[in-house]
Formats: C-alpha cells, structure tokens, sequence
C-alpha cells in the first residue's frame, strides 16, 4: 500500500498542467498522430493549463480577503467551519481507500471504455479526491469496510463518467471545445438538479420565459453588459459590501484601493479566461480529430472524450456573475437555514465551480444561473452539515488538526448527493 501510495502521490504531485499534457502526447501517438503534431498539441494544452490556473489564482485571490471579511464582520456563529477542497481532498486521500483510489477509479474507467459504458478517459487524477471521499465516509460508517469504501468510490467513478458523457455535447457546443467532457466534482452532481429544475421551471409560464443571456445583457444594459465591465461593476458592488459596509479599521484610503482593486481584477478574468480556453481548443482539436478517425476505422460509430477538470467551464461571463452574487447569498442562507451547521468560509470563494454547468445546460441564461444556484447552495450546506461529523472524525484519525475554535469541520465541495447517498445507505446498513 506504501509504494502504492507513493506512486499515486508522484503522478498528483505533478499536477493537470504536467500530467496532461504526457497524457495528450501518449494518447496522440496511440491515435496515430506524428510525434511532433502530438508535441506541440500535448504542450499547447500544458501552456493552457498554465494559464488558467493563474487566472483561477487570482479570482481565489481576488475574493478570497473579501468573502473572508463578509464572513467575519457579518458575526455568523455556526458550528461546522467550512476548510475548504483542499483540506477535504488531503483527508480523503489520506485514508486507506485514499490510498487505493487510484488503483479503483483508473480501472472502473478503462473496463467501462473496454465495455463500451462509457465514451469518457477521466484523465484529471487529483480530482479523483471525490471518489476517496466517498470512499472514505462509507469506510467509516461501515465500520471500517475497505471493500464496502473501494465499492463506494467506485460506483461514484461509475456514476460521474456517465454523467460526463450525458452533457459532453452541451460542454462541447456552448464552449466550442471539441472532444471533452467534465466527471469531475460538483460539475457532475449539480447535472441532475438542473437537469430536474429546467423540468419544474418549463411548466411555469412567466418564468420559463425569462431568458438573460449575454446577448440580451450586452443589448439591454450597451456596453455595460459587455463581460469585461459586467466583471467591473460587480466587482466594484461586492467590494463595496465587503469593505464599504464592514471598514474595520480600515482607512477610507485603504477602502478605496480595495474596492477599486476588486473591480479591476473580476474584469481581467471576465476577459483573460474566455481566451485562455481559446488555447484549450488549439491543442485539443488535433487530438479530437484523431481520435475521431481512430475510432471510425477501427470502432464504428463509437466517440472518445478526455474527461477534464470542470476548471474549465468557470470562465464564461455568465457563470462569473452569478458566482459572485451567490457569495452573500449563501453566506445569508447559512445565517437563516433552519438545520445549517456549516459556516462558509474557504470554499466560498470557489462559488463558481459549484454552479459551473448550469450555463452550458440552460445555453447561458443568468436568470436560471442565480435561481439554480441558490437551490443549489442550499443543498451544498444541508449535505455538507450532515457530513460534519464524520469528517471531523476522519481528520482526527489520521491526525489532522482542527483548526482553533472550530467545533467540527466539514468542506463545501465534499457536499455532494452521489456520497451522501452512499453514505445514508451504509449508516441504515451497518448502524453507523
């Protein structure tokens, strides 16, 4: 298990921006493409990779110090600290079915390839933190099954690569990127709840009707409702309520160039993220093609896609805005849902990646962005307050120390149904 594990840490430790592009050139050369076509398509996603995580790094940056002072001056008291995918991700991995997933979700995706169950090659391994996740709960309320949380993990490897292969043609189509799908995190679990909302909403009239995508944005407000000062302005209000509303001790000097700061950084991703996945389509596009002609001459009729991390989905202007009003939004359900334990706080930031599929699934309508959003958060909280308890005990098992003044903790983007599920389903099993 040892050397198992060490092997899976060196292959993560390398990261999407190294990996994949080995995974690329590997899957280039089985595809039949030239070396140095397969070269510089694996390298090209590689530099796109890079570029993306900059800008992800600055949204983080940008909202960060401003979510996290909402949080503080607006004197929420609950007793789950949210501590964030990363904290949530080491734990997971840190167990024995951490140890081994891998091993699991590497071969439940091949054998379903090999069976034709799936069209997906899930090659984004760090997020494979959310099968371990799973994995990891089942392990504990079964009372330390293993085989019950390798079983767990698998089944939500199973389950994301057919939900990945579900929406591969609205990914593919709304951000014109050919051949991929996304089975990673909350992109996955948040599918069937907008899928079952566009349902109840297309039967009310009036609402099924409202429909403020960028366009309509772009033509009612001029040039206002173009991304780059849609980002502007909305960074401006929130940086306003974040610092405008609850100063501190900071001075009105200080304010402004916050504020001011704020703004200038959501326009910069509004506008830097749309191109950087320009480059995402210059590398994949050869690859996609390939595997196009690979599979109709050796497999008719059958379509490969790259499963890859739903980081590149957050860049559409729409999915921007609407994560950057959630923001106070959840941090007010937080505050008045009946049953919440879960204090916002390192995932809030990462709003977007939550609400991440809702755009392409309702062909970029803000309206239903926000309105599924907000249903979404709640569930986000309910879910993540129930596995409180049992991450907190996780944590302690393997060492992980509570941070100071928190009772429990829990992590946002571990709230997903697929675990929780599972999870409900070994506790009425096994008592736990």
């Amino acid at each position: 298990m040892e050397v198992i594990q060490s092997i899976f840490n060196f292959l993560t430790g390398l990261g999407s921006a190294v990996m994949l592009p080995i995974i690329i050139f590997i899957l280039g050369l089985i595809l039949g493409q030239k070396v140095q076509k397969a070269l510089v398509s694996s390298v090209t996603v590689g530099v796109g990779f890079i570029g993306l995580g900059l800008v992800i790094n600055l949204l983080f940056e940008a909202l960060g110090p401003a979510t996290g002072r909402l949080v503080e001056y607006t004197g929420i008291q609950l007793t789950s600290l949210d501590v964030g995918w990363g904290v949530a991700a080491a734990i997971a991995f840190g167990t024995s079915v951490g140890s081994l997933v891998f091993i699991v979700a590497l071969g439940v995706n091949l054998i379903m390839l090999l069976l034709n169950w799936t069209k997906t090659l899930n090659v984004d391994m760090w997020n494979y933190w959310h099968y371990a996740f799973t994995g990891s709960l089942v392990y504990l309320v079964s009372g330390g099954s293993l085989v019950l949380g390798l079983i767990a993990a698998a089944i939500h490897a199973a389950v994301a690569l057919l939900i990945g292969d579900w929406t591969a043609k609205d990914v593919q189509g709304f951000f014109k990127i050919p051949g991929v799908s996304i089975p990673q995190g909350w992109a996955v679990t948040s599918v069937p709840i907008i899928k079952g909302l566009d349902w109840i909403v297309e039967k009310i009239p009036g609402l099924r009707d409202i429909n403020w995508d960028s366009e309509t944005l772009e033509k009612k407000l001029g040039v206002f409702g173009k991304p780059i000062m849609l980002g502007l302005i909305l960074g401006l209000l929130f940086g306003i309520i974040a610092y405008g509303f609850f100063p501190g001790d900071l001075t009105f000097n200080e304010i402004l160039v916050k504020v001011l700061l704020l703004a200038v950084q959501m326009a910069a991703i509004m506008l830097l993220i749309p191109r950087i996945i320009a480059i995402f389509m210059e590398g994949l596009t050869p690859l996609s093609e390939s595997a196009r002609a690979f599979m109709q001459k050796r497999f008719e009729g059958r379509e490969f896609y790259i499963g890859l991390d739903s980081a590149i989905l957050i860049g559409h202007p729409i999915t921007i805005s609407a994560a950057i009003i959630l923001i106070p939004i959840t941090l007010l359900l937080a505050a008045i849902l009946p049953g919440n334990t879960t204090l916002p706080a390192a995932d809030l930031a990462a709003t977007a990646f939550f609400i991440a599929m809702v755009p392409p699934l309702t062909k970029g309508n803000f309206f239903r962005s926000l309105l599924y959003g907000t249903i979404i958060m709640v569930m986000v909280l309910y879910i993540s307050s129930a596995f409180a308890p049992l991450l907190t005990q996780i944590a302690a098992d393997i060492g992980f120390g509570i941070p100071e003044g928190a009772v429990q903790i829990t992590g946002l983007s571990g709230g997903n149904w697929i675990a929780w599920i599972l999870t409900t389903i070994s506790k009425l099993i096994f008592g736990g």
